[in-house]
């Protein structure tokens, strides 16, 4: 049924330390900001690459929960 798909849309998370760029689900129609809002603990990224803030990966992995308490922007894309 299309309104049980959901859409793999990537972002762009910056914390104090790390550049992360991953997917997050999204249902179609829904917006970042809604998915991070009602995100409880974690916000949840696949197909995710984390960068020091010099540029260096530090991480390269298929799946990855990231506190919210660390995310300081959340962009979509990039």
């Amino acid at each position: 049924m299309a309104d049980d798909i959901e859409t793999r849309t990537k972002v762009t998370i910056l914390t104090p330390t790390y550049r992360i760029k991953g997917f997050i689900d999204l249902v179609p129609g829904a917006r970042v900001t809604d998915y991070i809002n009602e995100a409880k603990d974690f916000i949840a990224l696949t197909d995710a690459e984390v960068r020091e803030s010099e540029g260096r990966i530090v991480l390269n992995v298929p799946f990855l929960n990231l506190s919210r308490d660390h995310v300081v922007i959340v962009t979509p894309g990039h």
